[in-house]
């Protein structure tokens, strides 16, 4: 891990001024933000670990828990809300089998919910890592959810 870590770093040139990119690409790397990932990046670039932390924890994309290899955003903006986002997300936790937040046991999941993503004449929407699904209904969660089961 600390090998991969140290390439990301170099990448940036080791300039603290890149600490949010250098935890994208982490995080691409790993699905979440390792805390030795986190400790050694501390270490590289001769910051404080506290520094590290409050912009791993400051933005709502970086998670410090494991993550499953596909991560389900469900939007909850007010257009998706008013078109039954709610009834989607509880689809998609009976078919998975978790609540929102959480990461299914096979670490194939992990369920979360955003704000807005900004589709809102397509609503209600679910992304699946890059992937986004508009017009969400109860019957398309299933189909959805098996393009990305293994």
């Amino acid at each position: 891990m600390t090998d991969k870590v140290a390439a990301i770093v170099k990448k940036y040139g080791s300039h603290s001024s890149q600490l949010v990119s250098i935890l994208q690409d982490i995080q691409a790397e790993y699905n979440y933000l390792p805390r030795t990932a986190l400790d050694k990046l501390s270490k590289k670039l001769d910051i404080p670990q506290s520094h590290v932390y409050s912009m791993a924890t400051f933005f709502r994309a970086f998670s410090l828990k494991e993550r499953g290899k596909h991560i389900c955003n469900v939007c909850q903006g007010t257009a998706c809300h008013v078109r039954g986002a709610d009834l989607i997300l509880e689809a998609l936790e009976r078919q998975l089998g978790v609540e929102r937040g959480q990461t299914t046991a096979d670490r194939g999941f992990t369920l979360e919910t955003v704000n807005c993503m900004g589709c809102c004449a397509t609503g209600p929407v679910v992304k699946i890592d890059d992937e986004f699904f508009g017009h969400m209904t109860n019957d398309k969660v299933e189909p959805m959810l098996s393009k990305f089961k293994e």
